[in-house]
């Protein structure tokens, strides 16, 4: 049976890259993403100029199945709870590599990642989903934040992100 510590998010950006401003696509991380604190630091701080001028970033993660035996069937990701706020929100997208492939890298945190379809995902009727995860196997979501024209200035983001699936007895 899967266990919910069988499947971990990791950072992109190459084996070694720990600094959740760099994860920009590209190799999945050896890096575990702590849903309760790296998750929200995966963004810098909005300032001054980016509220008034308004701000698109993004961010690439990946959802990695480590059992050794259990398969993630019907994975589903979605935003148990986006940002509470109407300026600032969080956006869902699956990668493009598919199934075990290496994500594809952005040049700087405000270029869109090239054939990625961002949803609200507000829950699981809406969420997004890669399908199974067998064994060993990760798969890319890219996450964009926006920060609306003339938003109240912020210092942390938060938001919360819901996996679910089946797993075989």
């Amino acid at each position: 049976m899967l266990n919910s510590s069988d499947l971990e998010w990791r950072l992109s950006g190459g084996a070694g890259n720990s600094n959740p401003a760099l994860s920009l696509g590209g190799a999945m991380s050896a890096t575990a993403v702590d849903l309760a604190t790296t998750l929200h630091n995966l963004w810098d701080m909005v300032s001054g100029l980016e509220t008034a001028a308004g701000d698109v970033e993004y961010r690439c993660i990946y959802l990695l199945n480590k059992s050794a035996t259990n398969t993630a069937y019907g994975v589903a990701e979605y935003l148990a709870a986006n940002t509470g706020r109407a300026d600032t929100f969080i956006a869902l997208g699956l990668g493009t590599s598919g199934i075990s492939g290496t994500e594809q890298v952005i040049a700087d945190e405000n270029t869109a990642p090239a054939g990625v379809t961002f949803s609200a995902a507000p829950n699981l009727a809406a969420a997004v989903s890669p399908g199974d995860l067998a064994p060993g196997a990760r798969h890319a979501l890219w996450l964009r934040r926006t920060v609306v024209a003339g938003a109240a200035a912020v210092n942390v983001v938060a938001y919360s992100l819901a996996i679910e699936c089946d797993s075989a007895e």
